[in-house]
């Protein structure tokens, strides 16, 4: 105010450019004065959750962070700080030239981190080991493990998928769920997961998301992600909710080409950006930027959200306050890297307000292309000390600085073992959705029963879990089992991946319409509740979705058939006009089991 009215005084002492010289030097100064105490502020305040923390630290441990920080960051080069901000793949089953490139690009471009891929548990964890060992600044190291790691292990213990966990009533399981996936993590020398999707899927054809969202339903969403990204942080691995702004109803796969999602500001705000709204001030560490078109948060014709500055810094980082690491989607992926050169992409995404570019495609050529924006002025150096010191808090405080090398002996075994089948087996339970039993068929009471499979996947753990009273009969045979009998018929649908198609055949309808006319029918999904979408259950009397088929969800389910566990899970998305979010009937144990 005292340097509004001296200006104005200065106009009629006929001096104004001088002036205007000294008031915009001092705003200048001003400026990068409170944007200095604002970004300290943000970095130690303990009531800024937005950055992630660890439980119950201490001021003490700010203190000693904070030091730890700014100490680090003043002892690198400008080169080694660009390096910080980015995360390359680290592969086991390409080969070791294609190792032996990695480990030039940690040695000599020093970056900040790396994501693991597929698929030998034992030689990644030799090579973090040793890059660990090699790096001035300790990596951070990430997966995508969102049904664990075996997401990109095979040999490790596959959890349910985030649809499955959006059936399961009761959360806590969700946290304890992502805890073991942590105590997995910390085995492997793992710091971040990029998990969990908060994508709310309301698009049944989404080929990408589908299977890895809690389902349709925002407040679903927003209470399976917080359990899961505090089973993760509670037990010091990172977590990032994903993909802002909202990936959930896309018909395209962006790692093939770029999806456009064309809803108004009002629905955005109602569905894809609340789970993010009411998430990023929990302390969640990350937030993952997906690859996606949205005109009406980006007016650039065809900008993916990944390199929006209006995006990232304009809506994500200013309107919504968000403090924490903020990092692409993958940059190799088809919806960007076919539309730009190595480096180029890498360079635009931290303009946008990114703080770490994830398998970037070219290091070197990216670090050259923003210092090169730095030198020109159309980047900030400020901008490479708030996404580094944030980068470094980060690590500190998921305990990097005190890295122990890990043991790769028995890995395997570690990853998969009896406490992770108990634990799955229990999920799958919970997950169970009971649509209909108008004639009370379930639990089996112990007459016998006829099984027809149907579909492509494997059927034999269930049927020999049910017990000795099922007849297992083909499709073809159905003219064989007795009129008036209880059949129960299984979709098994094939979920090697998450990806598979859920629709179910014309001949496998047709069986399913012929068994209807008469017979008492117990009908199982075996894979996404969505496979109901367009079957005729109206002369079905038993409807029950287990949304996977692998052996853990068969026997989960077989026990809940003969009245071991309780069936109460609830449907987690919009199938059609008849089958809608929340339905589900709830069927306790039997009383034989109860008496046991």
């Amino acid at each position: 105010m005292h340097i509004q009215i001296i200006y104005q005084k200065s106009q009629k002492l006929c001096f104004p450019h001088i002036f205007n010289c000294i008031f915009v030097l001092i705003q200048k100064v001003m400026k990068k004065l409170l944007y200095t105490s604002l970004f300290i502020v943000a970095l130690i305040s303990p009531k800024v959750k937005a950055q992630y923390q660890p439980k119950n630290v201490s001021k003490e441990d700010l203190k000693k962070a904070q030091k730890w920080v700014d100490t680090t960051y003043k002892n690198l080069s400008q080169d080694e700080k660009l390096g910080q901000l980015f995360i390359v793949a680290l592969y086991t089953n390409r080969g070791e030239d294609y190792i032996s490139q990695v480990r030039n690009i940690v040695t000599n471009d020093k970056i900040g981190g790396l994501i693991l891929m597929q698929d030998d548990a034992a030689r990644e964890i030799n090579l973090v080991n040793e890059f660990q060992q090699k790096s001035k600044v300790p990596l951070m190291i990430g997966m995508d493990a969102e049904w664990g790691l075996y997401q990109r292990i095979a040999t490790a213990h596959k959890f349910p998928w985030a649809m499955t966990l959006g059936a399961i009533q009761d959360k806590n399981l969700v946290y304890q769920m992502a805890a073991k996936i942590a105590e997995d993590c910390h085995r492997m020398g793992i710091n971040w997961d990029f998990a969990p999707v908060v994508d709310v899927n309301t698009n049944p054809n989404n080929p990408i998301i589908g299977n890895r969202s809690f389902g349709s339903e925002v407040n679903n969403v927003i209470s399976s992600a917080l359990s899961y990204s505090k089973g993760l942080q509670d037990n010091n691995i990172l977590a990032a909710i994903k993909h802002f702004p909202g990936h959930g109803d896309t018909s395209t796969d962006s790692h093939l080409d770029l999806p456009v999602v064309s809803h108004t500001i009002e629905r955005l705000n109602a569905v894809e950006l609340a789970p993010f709204k009411a998430l990023m001030n929990k302390g969640i560490g990350g937030v993952m930027v997906a690859h996606l078109y949205v005109p009406n948060l980006e007016s650039g014709k065809g900008i993916p959200a990944s390199v929006s500055k209006n995006i990232i810094t304009g809506l994500l980082k200013d309107k919504l306050g968000y403090k924490g690491l903020i990092i692409t989607d993958a940059l190799n992926m088809g919806a960007v890297a076919n539309k730009y050169q190595p480096g180029e992409l890498d360079a635009m995404a931290f303009k946008a307000g990114n703080d770490i570019m994830l398998f970037s495609q070219g290091v070197s050529e990216g670090k050259k292309l923003i210092q090169k924006a730095i030198d020109k002025g159309e980047i900030p150096q400020s901008r490479v000390e708030e996404s580094v010191k944030k980068i470094l808090l980060t690590k500190y405080f998921l305990g990097l600085t005190q890295y122990t090398p890990k043991n790769p002996e028995n890995i395997n075994k570690d990853l998969n073992n009896d406490s992770h089948i108990q634990l799955v087996q229990n999920l799958y339970s919970n997950a169970l959705t009971l649509l209909k039993d108008e004639k009370k068929l379930l639990p089996l009471t112990g007459k016998q029963i006829y099984y027809v499979p149907l579909e492509e996947a494997p059927y034999q753990t269930f049927a020999n879990r049910l017990g000795n009273n099922v007849i297992i009969k083909k499709a073809g045979e159905i003219n064989t089992i007795p009129a008036g009998s209880t059949v129960i018929v299984g979709f098994h649908k094939d979920n090697s991946t998450a990806y598979k198609p859920y629709k179910i055949s014309a001949e496998s309808k047709k069986v399913l319409s012929d068994l209807t006319k008469n017979q008492n029918i117990i009908l199982n999904v075996f894979g996404s509740a969505y496979a109901l979408k367009d079957i005729d259950i109206s002369k079905v009397s038993t409807v029950l979705v287990s949304y996977e088929n692998n052996d853990d969800s068969m026997n989960a389910t077989a026990d809940a058939f003969n009245g071991k566990t309780k069936i109460w899970g609830k449907l987690p998305v919009l199938v059609n006009d008849q089958l809608k979010p929340g339905m589900g009937i709830e069927r306790n144990t039997s009383p034989q089991t109860n008496t046991k």
